[in-house]
């Protein structure tokens, strides 16, 4: 059983990812850095060059490879939950759990990071309410549990986590 984190930008998925691996002795596989690893671009000059759809049939074929894998830690790109296909392929071997924060925070948050590309043709911060809204929905039906991280630091968003999880049994996580 994979231990997977889905939410909107800036709530906290890569860096608890990458603290959960580390406290967990799990390996931590961030599908944004894959992407970029294998198109050996980076996402806005991904999104740039050839737009949000070849986009997210890279980020779709990338799901499919982590979600075959067991044992892992794996931070997803916010978007990941709008394809049907990727929530089911991610639950079926996979914990996921939905990171949030109040638009605000993340608003706050996006505010002091360019490396990530408008999603609509608003500014990035300007844009995170209605997609924030758009997404709510796909987030409820993917997660198992949702933690807000609004009011957190990293090592509080894991200590949940880890309090939230259930016993996955032998080879689970706790």
């Amino acid at each position: 059983m994979n231990l997977v984190l889905i939410g909107y930008r800036a709530t906290g998925k890569s860096l608890v990812g990458a603290l959960l691996s580390k406290r967990l002795k799990r390996p931590f596989l961030d599908t944004d850095e894959l992407i970029q690893k294998e198109a050996d671009q980076t996402i806005p000059d991904i999104v740039a060059a050839k737009g949000w759809d070849y986009f997210r049939r890279l980020e779709k074929g990338v799901v499919a490879r982590v979600s075959a894998l067991d044992q892992h830690i794996i931070a997803t790109g916010g978007g990941v939950v709008l394809d049907p296909e990727n929530t089911a392929r991610l639950r079926k071997t996979g914990f996921l759990v939905w990171l949030k924060a109040d638009a605000a925070t993340i608003k706050s948050r996006l505010a002091v990071d360019s490396s990530r590309p408008p999603l609509t043709g608003s500014d990035t911060v300007d844009e995170v309410s209605e997609v924030l809204h758009e997404r709510l929905p796909a987030y409820r039906r993917a997660a198992h549990i949702s933690i807000d991280t609004t009011n957190l630091s990293p090592a509080q968003i894991a200590d949940s986590i880890l309090k939230q999880m259930p016993d996955l049994g032998r080879g689970g996580y706790i």
